[in-house]
């Protein structure tokens, strides 16, 4: 009797469009076909919206060739027909709106061809994305018709597109508006009509200029804008006046210098994302082992063998270093039982909980080490059997809370965990950014971040607005010769994200009450720059 025949698996197919820009414009059918994926193939433009919903093991092909230039239609269409056949579900993520700049249709034929099915995620339309996250739609009351010209090269009827109710879109066309502008007008289209230009629309780089027929081409080189974009023509643009929502927001278009140390600051990066800002990490420190690891060894094995009475963590680094001691010796947070945990700061805090350790001590105040001083208990010998304290620091931590411990009574052990390096030097654009002005704002996130990014990249211009994390993070800046403009009411990512917004918005008040076109710092010193030559 023969062997029964192995069934071959049956692959998956989907169109995915990734859509205007905003990775988080992805459809919930676009993110659920990337959970399940086997293979994804995308389009360069498309990785980074892509983001974390592939799963590690997901193979991901970018549709280039060696050279890294684009594939075309039937060559895109081959990768994806290959990992099908091979049983895969594959997800072919194509940028921006397929189904409106023909790549969908062209790259479905070849899967008809090749008799692949597939199912098609069209997602956001780069029509209808752009336009609201630019300020306006695209019909309104004495506007009802829409004429979207996606190929500029072909012969246009100019004078079909010459009505006021017309609203008349390019999806592709920013380099050229200065001509279609002047093809409108001698069409017969009023000079005054309203028009805008869009560039990377939807995401933190948008850029729009409004201006009307007449005004564009001054208004074009004005703004020193080039690459791709739409063009929006008709009085749907007025919307912008009650509408405009994005390009408002409080750090719009800021240029945000983030120092960082070991870790990234996912956090704070996303709030100032959703303010509108650009973030820019720069490493400035490495977070590395004790040169001499013997007194953070007796440290550990002190902990677990009941040595101490408190353990204070003063940052996130202590948090990682004793974590990753113990779990060398196949210890787990079973090791604090009967030891009390002091903390101090968010991050800290949750670092701990993340590990499975909640403290017994946060000051609820302020977040700093005076603070944690000021709650902590002194020793009693009546009420704590061991007056020991273990104190892991990093190896230029200040002595303000061991000393302030000792005048409490209690014998300390202040042992260095961690020790941290100096960066190398950002790359010379960066540098040269950082001294100019080219950056709007910078973010202080402790004192070793103002030292170290002064060592590697000099001071931030005079007119770059300074955010500080905490009073001695604004003392070390002020040491350094740094006006301090923002100082975080608490001492988080959150509070201190939220304190440069406001910022912003007051900024950007004040300008408006001036008739200001910008509350920029950097673009405000470019103009004084340009006023000056």
């Amino acid at each position: 009797m023969s062997a029964p025949r192995t069934k071959k698996k049956v692959g998956q197919l989907a169109l995915v469009a990734a859509g205007p820009g905003d990775p988080e414009l992805l459809t919930l059918r676009a993110v659920s076909l990337l959970q399940l994926a086997d293979t994804v193939v995308v389009d360069a433009d498309a990785l980074a919206i892509m983001g974390d919903h592939v799963p590690s093991e997901t193979t991901v092909t970018v549709a280039v060739d060696a050279d890294g230039v684009p594939l075309d239609p039937a060559g895109r269409a081959k990768l994806a027909i290959e990992a099908f056949r091979a049983g895969h579900r594959v997800v072919r993520l194509m940028a921006g709106d397929p189904f409106l700049d023909g790549t969908a249709a062209l790259e479905s034929a070849a899967l008809r061809r090749a008799r692949v099915p597939f199912e098609v995620a069209p997602g956001v339309s780069t029509l209808t994305g752009t336009a609201a996250y630019a300020g306006f739609g695209l019909t309104e009351k004495n506007a009802g018709q829409v004429h979207v010209v996606t190929d500029t090269e072909a012969t246009i009827d100019w004078s079909s597109l010459a009505s006021d109710g017309v609203t008349v879109v390019f999806p592709d066309a920013a380099d050229r508006a200065g001509d279609i502008a002047q093809q409108l007008i001698e069409a017969g289209r009023k000079a005054s009509t309203p028009v805008v230009i869009t560039r990377g629309g939807t995401t933190v780089e948008q850029r729009s200029i409004r201006s009307t027929l007449a005004d564009l081409p001054a208004a074009i080189k004005l703004a020193k804008q080039a690459g791709p974009g739409m063009v929006v023509i008709g009085d749907v643009v007025n919307q912008r006046d009650r509408m405009s929502w994005f390009e408002t927001k409080p750090l719009f278009g800021w240029q945000v210098l983030v120092p960082r140390t070991q870790e990234r600051s996912d956090d704070l990066l996303e709030r100032l994302i959703r303010s509108g800002a650009i973030p820019s990490e720069v490493p400035t420190i490495s977070v590395e082992p004790p040169r001499t690891p013997q007194q953070m060894e007796r440290a550990v094995h002190g902990l677990v063998s009941g040595r101490y009475e408190w353990i204070g963590f003063t940052s996130v680094n202590a948090v990682r270093a004793v974590r990753e001691k113990l779990q060398e010796y196949g210890l787990d947070a079973r090791s604090f039982a009967g030891l009390k945990v002091a903390a101090v700061g968010n991050e800290t805090v949750q670092a701990l909980i993340a590990f499975g350790v909640r403290p017994d001590l946060v000051p609820d105040v302020e977040e700093t080490t005076t603070a944690l001083l000021n709650v902590w208990p002194p020793y009693d010998d009546l009420m704590d059997p061991i007056n020991r304290v273990f104190l892991p620091r990093a190896d230029i931590a200040t002595e303000t809370l061991a000393a302030g411990l000792s005048e409490l009574g209690w014998e300390i052990e202040d042992i260095t965990a961690y020790r941290t390096v100096r960066a190398a030097p950002p790359p010379a654009p960066t540098r040269e950014a950082i001294k100019t002005g080219g950056f709007d704002a910078v973010m202080f996130t402790s004192s070793s971040t103002v030292r170290n990014l002064v060592g590697i990249a000099g001071k931030p211009h005079a007119t770059t607005v300074v955010a500080c994390i905490g009073p001695a993070t604004a003392a070390a800046a002020e040491e350094h010769g740094l006006r301090v403009d923002v100082l975080a009411p608490e001492a988080t990512h959150a509070s201190l994200a939220e304190a440069l917004a406001a910022h912003g918005e007051l900024l950007r008040s004040a300008a408006a009450e001036k008739g200001e076109g910008t509350w920029r710092p950097s673009r405000k010193r470019a103009a004084a720059r340009r006023r000056t030559t």
